[in-house]
Protein backbone atom coordinates (compact mmCIF):
# COMPACT_ATOMS: atom_id res chain seq x y z
CA UNK A 1 0.00 0.00 0.00
CA UNK A 2 1.41 3.37 -0.95
CA UNK A 3 1.71 5.85 1.89
CA UNK A 4 0.04 9.21 1.54
CA UNK A 5 2.25 12.26 1.12
CA UNK A 6 1.65 14.67 3.98
CA UNK A 7 2.30 18.37 4.30
CA UNK A 8 4.49 18.78 7.38
CA UNK A 9 5.68 22.00 9.05
CA UNK A 10 8.78 21.90 11.26
CA UNK A 11 9.47 24.82 13.59
CA UNK A 12 13.05 24.60 14.80
CA UNK A 13 16.01 23.45 12.73
CA UNK A 14 18.35 22.27 15.49
CA UNK A 15 19.47 18.67 15.88
CA UNK A 16 16.02 17.06 16.12
CA UNK A 17 14.32 19.45 13.68
CA UNK A 18 17.12 19.17 11.14
CA UNK A 19 17.19 15.36 11.21
CA UNK A 20 13.40 15.08 11.04
CA UNK A 21 13.55 17.38 8.00
CA UNK A 22 16.12 15.04 6.42
CA UNK A 23 14.16 11.86 7.06
CA UNK A 24 10.67 13.17 6.27
CA UNK A 25 11.73 14.69 2.96
CA UNK A 26 13.53 11.43 2.09
CA UNK A 27 10.24 9.61 2.69
CA UNK A 28 8.59 11.91 0.14
CA UNK A 29 6.66 14.24 2.44
CA UNK A 30 6.20 17.92 1.60
CA UNK A 31 8.17 19.64 4.38
CA UNK A 32 8.33 23.34 5.27
CA UNK A 33 10.96 24.28 7.84
CA UNK A 34 11.32 27.46 9.91
CA UNK A 35 13.54 28.81 12.65
CA UNK A 36 13.79 31.99 14.72
CA UNK A 37 16.57 33.43 12.55
CA UNK A 38 14.68 33.44 9.25
CA UNK A 39 14.49 31.37 6.04
CA UNK A 40 17.77 32.76 4.66
CA UNK A 41 19.64 30.81 7.37
CA UNK A 42 18.10 27.52 6.17
CA UNK A 43 19.39 27.58 2.59
CA UNK A 44 21.89 24.74 3.11
CA UNK A 45 19.30 22.47 4.76
CA UNK A 46 16.80 23.28 2.01
CA UNK A 47 19.33 22.50 -0.73
CA UNK A 48 20.30 19.24 0.99
CA UNK A 49 16.76 18.01 1.57
CA UNK A 50 14.37 19.76 -0.80
CA UNK A 51 12.42 21.17 2.15
CA UNK A 52 10.95 24.67 1.75
CA UNK A 53 12.40 27.31 4.11
CA UNK A 54 9.67 29.63 5.40
CA UNK A 55 9.09 32.20 8.17
CA UNK A 56 7.68 30.73 11.41
CA UNK A 57 4.33 32.40 10.65
CA UNK A 58 3.99 30.27 7.49
CA UNK A 59 5.34 26.93 8.70
CA UNK A 60 1.92 25.49 9.56
CA UNK A 61 0.10 26.68 6.44
CA UNK A 62 -1.85 23.72 5.04
CA UNK A 63 0.07 21.32 7.29
CA UNK A 64 -1.42 18.07 8.55
CA UNK A 65 1.45 17.70 11.04
CA UNK A 66 3.39 20.51 12.75
CA UNK A 67 6.52 19.72 14.77
CA UNK A 68 7.48 22.27 17.45
CA UNK A 69 11.10 21.55 18.30
CA UNK A 70 12.49 24.67 19.97
CA UNK A 71 13.82 25.49 23.46
CA UNK A 72 10.98 25.58 25.99
CA UNK A 73 11.82 29.15 26.97
CA UNK A 74 11.15 30.19 23.34
CA UNK A 75 7.65 28.66 23.14
CA UNK A 76 5.86 31.78 24.51
CA UNK A 77 7.58 33.84 21.79
CA UNK A 78 6.01 31.85 18.93
CA UNK A 79 3.89 34.19 16.78
CA UNK A 80 0.26 34.42 17.92
CA UNK A 81 -1.92 32.34 15.64
CA UNK A 82 1.01 30.51 14.04
CA UNK A 83 -1.27 27.46 13.64
CA UNK A 84 -3.91 29.43 11.71
CA UNK A 85 -4.09 28.04 8.23
CA UNK A 86 -3.07 24.53 9.27
CA UNK A 87 -5.33 21.61 8.43
CA UNK A 88 -8.40 21.56 10.69
CA UNK A 89 -7.30 18.29 12.32
CA UNK A 90 -3.59 19.18 12.47
CA UNK A 91 -1.47 17.01 14.77
CA UNK A 92 1.06 19.14 16.68
CA UNK A 93 4.14 17.27 17.91
CA UNK A 94 6.00 18.72 20.90
CA UNK A 95 9.58 17.47 21.22
CA UNK A 96 10.46 19.90 24.01
CA UNK A 97 12.08 19.43 27.41
CA UNK A 98 12.44 21.72 30.41
CA UNK A 99 16.13 22.29 31.15
CA UNK A 100 15.98 24.93 33.92
CA UNK A 101 19.67 24.90 34.89
CA UNK A 102 21.12 24.42 31.44
CA UNK A 103 18.95 26.68 29.28
CA UNK A 104 15.37 27.63 30.13
CA UNK A 105 15.53 29.32 33.53
CA UNK A 106 12.74 28.85 36.05
CA UNK A 107 9.19 28.17 34.83
CA UNK A 108 7.03 28.27 37.94
CA UNK A 109 4.13 26.12 36.72
CA UNK A 110 6.45 23.29 35.69
CA UNK A 111 8.35 23.54 38.98
CA UNK A 112 4.96 23.20 40.70
CA UNK A 113 4.30 19.90 38.88
CA UNK A 114 2.54 20.81 35.62
CA UNK A 115 3.70 18.37 32.90
CA UNK A 116 6.00 20.13 30.46
CA UNK A 117 3.85 19.40 27.41
CA UNK A 118 0.72 20.59 29.23
CA UNK A 119 2.52 23.90 29.78
CA UNK A 120 3.38 24.06 26.07
CA UNK A 121 -0.28 23.42 25.18
CA UNK A 122 -1.30 26.38 27.32
CA UNK A 123 1.25 28.64 25.63
CA UNK A 124 0.21 27.78 22.06
CA UNK A 125 -3.52 27.23 22.69
CA UNK A 126 -3.62 23.83 20.99
CA UNK A 127 -3.33 20.18 22.12
CA UNK A 128 0.03 18.54 21.44
CA UNK A 129 1.37 15.02 21.09
CA UNK A 130 4.58 14.58 23.07
CA UNK A 131 7.12 12.57 21.07
CA UNK A 132 10.86 12.51 20.27
CA UNK A 133 11.68 14.43 23.47
CA UNK A 134 13.91 11.65 24.83
CA UNK A 135 15.32 10.60 21.45
CA UNK A 136 18.97 11.17 20.53
CA UNK A 137 18.93 13.23 17.36
CA UNK A 138 21.43 10.97 15.60
CA UNK A 139 19.14 7.99 16.22
CA UNK A 140 16.58 9.55 13.86
CA UNK A 141 19.12 8.97 11.06
CA UNK A 142 20.94 5.88 12.37
CA UNK A 143 18.41 3.65 14.15
CA UNK A 144 15.41 3.18 11.82
CA UNK A 145 14.43 -0.45 11.24
CA UNK A 146 11.64 -2.10 9.25
CA UNK A 147 8.48 -3.02 11.14
CA UNK A 148 8.94 -6.30 13.00
CA UNK A 149 12.76 -6.19 12.90
CA UNK A 150 14.45 -7.47 16.07
CA UNK A 151 15.92 -4.64 18.12
CA UNK A 152 13.64 -1.98 16.64
CA UNK A 153 13.72 1.06 18.95
CA UNK A 154 10.40 2.18 20.46
CA UNK A 155 9.44 5.76 21.31
CA UNK A 156 6.88 6.79 23.95
CA UNK A 157 4.02 9.02 22.79
CA UNK A 158 1.57 10.99 24.98
CA UNK A 159 -1.50 13.00 24.04
CA UNK A 160 -5.21 13.52 24.68
CA UNK A 161 -6.33 13.62 21.04
CA UNK A 162 -6.48 9.98 19.96
CA UNK A 163 -6.81 10.79 16.25
CA UNK A 164 -3.77 13.09 16.33
CA UNK A 165 -1.84 10.51 18.32
CA UNK A 166 -2.58 7.86 15.69
CA UNK A 167 -1.29 10.16 12.93
CA UNK A 168 1.92 10.70 14.91
CA UNK A 169 2.37 7.01 15.75
CA UNK A 170 1.87 6.05 12.10
CA UNK A 171 4.43 8.67 11.06
CA UNK A 172 6.95 7.36 13.63
CA UNK A 173 6.35 3.83 12.31
CA UNK A 174 7.06 5.12 8.80
CA UNK A 175 10.29 6.69 10.13
CA UNK A 176 11.37 3.22 11.30
CA UNK A 177 10.48 3.10 15.00
CA UNK A 178 7.87 1.37 17.15
CA UNK A 179 5.77 3.40 19.59
CA UNK A 180 4.34 2.89 23.06
CA UNK A 181 1.17 4.80 23.97
CA UNK A 182 1.86 6.58 27.26
CA UNK A 183 -1.75 7.72 27.62
CA UNK A 184 -2.98 11.29 27.93
CA UNK A 185 -0.99 14.46 28.52
CA UNK A 186 -1.44 14.20 32.29
CA UNK A 187 0.82 11.10 32.12
CA UNK A 188 3.45 12.76 29.95
CA UNK A 189 5.66 13.49 32.98
CA UNK A 190 6.70 9.84 32.60
CA UNK A 191 8.67 10.91 29.48
CA UNK A 192 10.37 13.95 31.00
CA UNK A 193 14.14 14.31 31.60
CA UNK A 194 15.38 12.25 34.52
CA UNK A 195 12.84 9.44 34.05
CA UNK A 196 13.81 5.84 33.12
CA UNK A 197 12.48 6.23 29.58
CA UNK A 198 14.39 9.43 28.78
CA UNK A 199 17.18 8.55 26.33
CA UNK A 200 16.18 4.86 26.51
CA UNK A 201 16.81 3.00 23.23
CA UNK A 202 14.82 -0.10 24.20
CA UNK A 203 12.09 -1.95 22.34
CA UNK A 204 8.38 -1.92 23.13
CA UNK A 205 8.52 -4.01 26.32
CA UNK A 206 11.51 -2.17 27.76
CA UNK A 207 9.91 1.22 27.06
CA UNK A 208 6.60 0.10 28.58
CA UNK A 209 8.39 -1.02 31.76
CA UNK A 210 10.42 2.20 31.91
CA UNK A 211 7.23 4.30 31.71
CA UNK A 212 5.65 2.24 34.50
CA UNK A 213 8.76 2.67 36.68
CA UNK A 214 8.71 6.47 36.51
CA UNK A 215 8.01 8.54 39.64
CA UNK A 216 6.63 12.08 39.48
CA UNK A 217 9.16 13.86 41.72
CA UNK A 218 11.70 15.99 39.87
CA UNK A 219 15.24 15.31 40.98
CA UNK A 220 17.52 18.24 41.82
CA UNK A 221 19.27 17.95 38.43
CA UNK A 222 16.05 18.88 36.67
CA UNK A 223 14.86 21.68 38.95
CA UNK A 224 15.67 25.37 38.80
Amino acid sequence: MERAVMKIGIIGAGNIGGNLTRRLTALGHDVSVANSRGPHTLTALAEETGATPVPVEEAARGAQVVVVTIPLKAVPDLPKGFLHGAAEDVAVIDTGNYYPQQRDGRIAEIEDGLPESRWTERQIGHPVVKAFNGTYSDDILDKPQPKGAPGRVALPVSGDDEAAKKVVRDLIDELGFDTVDNGGQDESWRQQPGTPVYGNRGGVEEIRKALEAATPERTADWRA
